[in-house]
């Protein structure tokens, strides 16, 4: 699976989407892409539909995020991925992204996992608050079963009654779901921690267990950000933590990206529906 600008999943080069939660402007998001770009990342990320338990927090800037986000792809040979909430922006978001992600609270969305099941844009599913990994794994067949297999599973930690971080982290899921799934799993040491000074050894650690990428939060003034600024790394923390990273990588005999040039995807990269009913008798064992 290859997205625009080159990133892959699943394969010997590791994915790094980087990039703020929420699209606040023209200029944040510019100043983030380029810095990780520059670092090495080959994804940006960046919510423009953003899901907020309270109504009154920021709910993102809508379409025009999108189109922020397809121009700083473009500009800086990134990959683009950001969440839908709603079935009826499915066709819309995916204009303008590469890889459309379902948030933690939308896993078992059902109408949603459908709609984009139905699509051939690759699809980022994040597991459930508190989900276990079989119905983490059976929302990820209602993708399948509709026709697309381009599903990566992203692990961000899920509820604990412990608050000395956001989340905990089930680090152990990366090799269990090695064995269980053909799908490609990527972590978010982000949300798992809530805390960005943590996140840089959580990616270390995440690398080594055997993810085959990370999703990171960067946002250029983490103090000042809309959304999540308390678990964000800013530019020259991203840049560290990438030169941290390229040991560990090449010690799991895998590599951090090599950038290319942005070429749109190929629709002959889709896989038929025939072969993604087949995925559960082909990789996925279900208890």
């Amino acid at each position: 699976m290859r997205l625009r600008g080159g990133a892959t999943f699943g394969g010997d080069e590791i994915a790094i989407a980087a990039g703020p939660c929420g699209v606040e402007s023209r200029e944040q998001l510019d100043t983030a892409a380029r810095a990780v770009a520059a670092a090495g990342a080959n994804v940006l990320r960046g919510g423009a539909y953003k899901p907020r338990t309270s109504p009154y927090s920021f709910q993102g800037l809508g379409e025009d995020a999108l189109k922020m986000l397809r121009e700083s792809g473009d500009r800086y040979g990134l990959g683009v991925v950001t969440e839908v909430m709603d079935p009826r922006d499915v066709e819309r978001v995916a204009q303008y992204a590469d890889m459309l992600q379902i948030g933690t609270r939308n896993m078992q969305n059902f109408p949603l996992l459908r709609e984009v099941g139905a699509m051939r844009i690759p699809v980022l599913l994040k597991r459930g608050l508190s989900a276990t990994v079989q119905e983490w794994l059976l929302a990820a067949e209602y993708v399948l079963l509709g026709g697309n297999d381009n599903v990566v599973l992203c692990e961000r930690g899920v509820r604990s009654f412990d608050q000395a971080t956001r989340n905990l982290l089930d680090i152990s899921v990366v090799p269990l779901l090695e064995e269980m799934t053909h799908l490609p799993v990527i972590v978010d040491p982000s949300h798992a921690m809530g805390i960005a000074r943590l996140v840089p050894p959580i990616a270390v650690a995440s690398l080594a267990a055997g993810a085959h990428g990370l999703l990171i939060e960067v946002h250029p003034d983490p103090a000042n950000a809309l959304s999540d600024g308390a678990q964000s790394l800013d530019c020259a923390a991203f840049e560290r933590l990438m030169r941290r990273l390229e040991p560990v990588a090449a010690f799991t005999g895998r590599r951090l990206p090599k950038r290319y040039p942005a070429s749109p995807v190929s629709d002959d990269s889709a896989a038929s529906p025939d072969s993604a009913v087949r995925s559960s008798k082909r990789g996925v064992k279900l208890a």
